[in-house]
C-alpha cells in the first residue's frame, strides 16, 4: 500500500483508508489503526464516523477495552460525535462478548445524551440477552421497542421466535408470529416448524394446525413441506 499510490499516481481517500482499517480489524490487528490514522492526518485525509466505528468494532472483538476508550476520545477530537451508529457498534460489541448488561447500561447512557435508539440497537440487545438465556429481559426490551413504534426486519422477529421456542415460551412466540403474519413476510421454514412442533408438544395441536393452514394458504409453494410437518403431528 505504501508504494502503490506513487507508482500509479493514485491519491488515497477516506474510503481507501477505511478499507485498510477494516482489513486490520478483520485480521485481529486493529492496533494498526493508530498508524493508519496518523498517515491520514499527514496526507490531509479527513477521517469519518466509519473510520472510528470500524476500529471500535475491531477492538471490542479483541477485547481491548482501553483502546475502545482511546478511539472514542480520538473520534471527539476529530469532530465526530457519538452518533447512533457509534452507539450501535458499541452495543453490538458488548453483546457479542456476553456483556449485554453493560450494553443495556450504554443504552441508558445514549438516551440520557439525547440519542434515540433504533430498532437495530434493540436487535443487538435482545439477541444478546437471548443468547445469555435471559428471556425475561429480552421480552421487556421487545415491549419497550414496540412501545416506541420501532419495527425490525424479518430476521429479527424470526431470531426472537427461535429463542422463545427454545426457552419454551410459546405464548410470546405466537404473539410475535402474529405480528409477522400481519406484515405478510415470508416465513423462515425451520423456525416456524420449531414453533409448530413446540405447540404440538405442549398439547396445543389445534393451534399448531391452524398456523400450518395459514402457511399453506399464504405460501402454496411450500404446501408440500408443511403437509409433511402436519402429518407428523399427533392426531
Amino acid at each position: 500500500f505504501q508504494t502503490f499510490p506513487d507508482a500509479y499516481s493514485v491519491k488515497p481517500n477516506t474510503d481507501t483508508f477505511n478499507a485498510i482499517i477494516k482489513s486490520f480489524a478483520e485480521s485481529g490487528t486493529t492496533r494498526s489503526f493508530y498508524s493508519v490514522l496518523d498517515e491520514m492526518c499527514q496526507k490531509g485525509v479527513k477521517p469519518n464516523a466509519t473510520t472510528f466505528t470500524t476500529a471500535i468494532a475491531g477492538f471490542y472483538k479483541e477485547e481491548r477495552f482501553d483502546d475502545v476508550g482511546k478511539v472514542i476520545e480520538l473520534m471527539k477530537k476529530h469532530g465526530c460525535g457519538e452518533s447512533l451508529p457509534v452507539f450501535n457498534v458499541r452495543v453490538q460489541g458488548l453483546c457479542k462478548l456476553g456483556r449485554s448488561g453493560d450494553a443495556k447500561a450504554l443504552l441508558n447512557e445514549m438516551v440520557k445524551k439525547g440519542t434515540k435508539p433504533s430498532w437495530l440497537t434493540y436487535n443487538h440487545l435482545i439477541h444478546g440477552f437471548c443468547k445469555e438465556g435471559d428471556l425475561e429481559e429480552a421480552k421487556r426490551l421487545y415491549k419497550e421497542m414496540a412501545k416506541k413504534g420501532l419495527v425490525g426486519d424479518s430476521s429479527f422477529y424470526y431470531m426472537l421466535i427461535y429463542y422463545l421456542c427454545k426457552g419454551g415460551d410459546f405464548d410470546t412466540a405466537v404473539g410475535v408470529y402474529n405480528e409477522i403474519a400481519a406484515r405478510n413476510w415470508v416465513p423462515c421454514f425451520s423456525t416456524m416448524k420449531m414453533l409448530v412442533n413446540g405447540l404440538a408438544g405442549s398439547s396445543r395441536v389445534d393451534e399448531a394446525k391452524g398456523i400450518i393452514e395459514k402457511m399453506k394458504e399464504k405460501f402454496p409453494d411450500k404446501a408440500e413441506g408443511w403437509k409433511e410437518v402436519e402429518d407428523a403431528l399427533p392426531q
